[in-house]
């Protein structure tokens, strides 16, 4: 019998070969379809992006302004989705939202043509054009309100930012805010782009991926921690109790929020870019408390930590960037989701093309030869 080496969290077992995106976390380099992510945080926008990472090349012109006007046609959802999302309780956590919203969508497109090449791009823009709309329709219910409205004449980052409040957004925020997208939009096998291959690979529909992958983003140790990194901020209060609070955190062997990463041993690359959105947002809307500590435990944490090769990574500035802009805290993950998305459909293609279902073992450690005792007898 063959013995197998049990990795817990499968760490360092390939389970994919992909050509979407590529790290190298020693170096701190990040790749998208062969190009840096400095270079399409400064040149592209985040459908282009996803265009990239789903199709694997930059579209042309005509071809990005054909997917963008599809992504606009595509932003309303239907109304029984809407009522649905009415019914859901004010307490619960717009990540559970968006993930029963996301399944309950399949239901409308329950047609699994997953070799037409029309159902796929169909699929595909439904998807991205209808996230942003779910998430910000149930910020705007859960408070007794009716849903904003989509806006054609806006960008799909403006759109999403007006959708929150009715209001136009800052022309810097919203293009600070679509770059922040791109930064999330994929990175490589992580574990929600783990949990929607492995849903995929069953072939079932894109919507089903898509809610399983959401189910797993939600989790604090992947897409949630950046809700924890303003916590952690405001329980930190000033700059004086930063240093403090760090040794606590050392001392007691405790996480610190928004450092360190499993492939990143240098500055996470993303986070280099945030930080620079940031101080950008700050200098034009004012700086705060937040900001003044956030720079104090990057000094803190780097004196400290750095041999250690942990750094800032994307969480810790993404936060700061989303609270300027006054986007409510638990919207931070489903913020992640509206990029993520596209990540996850170009995994759910790139499965498609090659699939086969995943069926890993296991290293069994339980008993052996165990007698039933009878119900009376226990």
């Amino acid at each position: 019998m063959m013995v197998c080496e049990y990795k817990p969290g499968l760490e360092g077992i390939p389970a994919a070969q992909s050509s979407i995106s590529y790290v190298d976390g020693q170096k701190g380099l990040l790749e998208y379809r062969g190009i840096r992510i400095e270079e399409l945080a400064e040149k592209s926008t985040f459908l282009e992006t996803a265009y990239l990472l789903i199709w694997g090349v930059l579209p042309s012109k005509e071809e990005l302004e054909t997917f963008e006007h599809e992504v606009r046609y595509h932003r309303r959802i239907k109304y029984r989705i809407r009522d649905m999302m009415k019914c859901f309780p004010e307490s619960g956590h717009p990540m559970d939202a968006l993930q029963a919203s996301a399944a309950a969508l399949g239901l409308f497109y329950s047609l699994r043509d997953l070799h037409n090449p029309v159902y796929i791009r169909d699929s595909v823009v439904r998807l991205i054009a209808t996230i942003p709309t779910m998430v910000a329709a149930f910020q705007l219910m859960r408070k007794g309100n009716d849903p904003v409205r989509p806006r054609d004449d806006l960008d799909y980052s403006a759109n999403f930012l007006y959708m929150l409040d009715e209001q136009e957004p800052d022309p810097l925020a919203a293009r600070i805010f679509d770059i922040c997208l791109i930064l999330h939009v994929e990175h490589t096998m992580n574990a929600s782009t783990f949990s929607a291959r492995v849903t995929a690979s069953t072939l079932t529909d894109p919507y089903a991926v898509v809610a399983s992958a959401v189910g797993t983003l939600g989790g604090p140790l992947h897409g949630g921690a950046n809700e924890e990194v303003i916590q952690m901020l405001e329980e930190i209060g000033s700059v004086e109790n930063v240093r403090p609070y760090i040794e606590n955190c050392l001392e007691r062997k405790s996480r610190i929020m928004g450092f360190g990463h499993r492939v990143y041993k240098v500055k996470d690359p993303r986070a280099t870019i945030l930080q620079k959105l940031a101080e950008q947002l700050f200098e034009k809307f004012g700086y705060d408390k937040n900001y003044d500590i956030a720079q104090e435990m990057e000094r803190v944490v780097e004196e400290k930590l750095a041999s250690k090769g942990i750094y800032p990574n994307v969480d810790f500035y993404s936060g700061l960037v989303y609270k300027k802009m006054g986007i409510p805290t638990d919207l931070f993950t489903p913020i992640f989701a509206i990029a993520r998305v596209a990540g996850w459909l170009a995994h759910w293609k790139e499965q498609l093309a090659e699939n086969r279902i995943f069926r890993p073992t296991q290293v069994y450690n339980g008993l052996h030869e165990v007698t039933y005792t009878p119900i009376d007898q226990r």
